[in-house]
């Protein structure tokens, strides 16, 4: 796998959500990246940790989690290939939760001190990860409105909308459908309910003929009935630059 495979799905979502040019695209793939696979439930970064190197997910899916006090877990993120998930270590230099991958993923680790002389040379690129970091502050506001709010047929709704959403701008759902890794348990945690109330949602969505969830793959079967139950607004995703 050359450089312009490792960073294309990171420049697809750039070229979608920012204004960048040519001539930062070339800067981007001249990073120094050291490729890693990695099989499902493996740490990235875990609380605690000070990395020196930002994770680039190019292929697969991870997670953002945190224990609680009583040993549950939150899931506070989904990520997809594009995502730099930890570009906050650029500048807040402790871990204050974890990183993990959902499923077997392939990551490009790159140097902070090669991240920040790019910023520093090329600005484009720096307004381009500093909308980045907004627009995932954006998300999780979103995502404490579906877990404070909205029932758990919602949430459920709107977390695969937005899942879809953000993978179809990059070329990665297949008509209406996806590969996403997650068992009932794993959503279950990202939607703040229990894995019993999550199964009946489920079975709920797919009596209703609107979504079908098998294990590994989402596929969504009436995408106009799943957006008003989800109450889905896709602005807090920000994918045209104009936004």
């Amino acid at each position: 796998m050359n450089n312009a495979e490792i960073f294309e799905p990171f420049l697809a979502r750039l070229r979608v959500s920012t204004e960048i040019d040519e001539e930062d695209e070339v800067a981007i793939r001249h990073l120094p990246i050291t490729v890693k696979r990695m099989a499902g439930g493996q740490p990235v970064v875990s609380l605690g940790d000070r990395p020196s190197a930002c994770c680039l997910v190019v292929d697969g899916f991870i997670l953002r989690s945190k224990i609680v006090g009583n040993g549950h877990r939150q899931i506070m993120a989904f990520h997809q290939p594009g995502d730099i998930p930890d570009l906050q270590g650029l500048f807040l230099h402790v871990m204050d939760h974890d990183v993990s991958t959902l499923g077997d993923s392939i990551l490009g680790f790159i140097p902070h001190a090669a991240v920040r002389s790019l910023i520093r040379k090329r600005p484009n690129v720096a307004e381009a990860l500093w909308r980045d970091t907004l627009t995932d502050a954006a998300i999780f506001r979103e995502w404490i409105c579906n877990v404070g709010q909205r029932e758990a047929t919602s949430r459920v709704a709107h977390l695969v909308l937005e899942l879809y959403t953000r993978l179809k701008a990059i070329g990665r759902a297949d008509g209406l459908s996806f590969n996403f890794p997650a068992s009932q348990a794993l959503l279950a945690d990202a939607v703040g309910t229990s894995v019993v109330h999550m199964n009946r949602v489920v079975q709920q969505l797919r009596a209703q003929r609107v979504l079908d969830l098998e294990r590994g793959r989402i596929s969504i079967l009436d995408e106009a009935r799943l957006r008003e139950i989800a109450d889905f607004d896709v602005l807090y995703l920000h994918l045209n630059p104009s936004l």
